[in-house]
């Protein structure tokens, strides 16, 4: 696995990052082809805080998880943990998916941009690639990235739409006219 470490204000060491890569290299059994992955690591500080961000765009799917921890170490260990737990929590999903589909997720493709007027609502754009797909793996992919919501086109339909976690645990979905 090609690995790409980002340091935000601060500099990552050699023995940080030997620790990130021998942690990934756990990954590698779930991962097939895992020489062709690029994963990419933020390591960011904020004040006492210590924030490990990990994204692995796959084939099918951006298996991604974050943590902060005091210790950088245990941010890592965390970080890997979520990760190895979400494949492992959504391996026959994962199975199945990779089966059904052959698209290929272009993670460069996401532009991030920030808007400099004075309006207090919006913080912060992002302009992402929207791929065709079934709510399942609206979903599965929506769980992988950790996120409460996630855009897709309906394979169905052909129209956008929006798979989101209610609060009771359940999904709701948004769909255009």
């Amino acid at each position: 696995m090609e690995i790409i470490i980002h340091g935000d204000k601060l500099k990552i060491t050699s023995a940080m990052k030997d620790y990130i890569e021998e942690k990934l290299a756990k990954l590698d059994k779930y991962i097939e082809n895992s020489e062709n992955i690029r994963a990419n690591v933020i390591v960011k500080v904020k004040g006492h805080e210590q924030r490990v961000e990990i994204t692995i765009p796959l084939k099918t799917v951006i298996l991604r998880s974050e943590e902060k921890q005091e210790d950088f170490y245990a941010a890592v260990d965390k970080t890997i943990d979520k990760l190895e737990r979400q494949i492992r929590k959504n391996k026959t999903k994962l199975m199945s998916k990779q089966s059904k589909t052959s698209y290929d997720f272009n993670f460069e493709s996401i532009k991030v941009t920030k808007d400099n007027n004075d309006s207090k609502k919006i913080i912060r754009r992002k302009l992402v690639e929207v791929k065709p797909m079934s709510e399942e793996e609206a979903i599965l992919q929506m769980e992988l990235l950790g996120h409460d919501f996630y855009m897709y086109n309906d394979s169905e339909t052909d129209k956008p739409a929006v798979v989101y976690k209610r609060k009771d645990g359940n999904y709701g979905l948004l769909e255009a006219e």
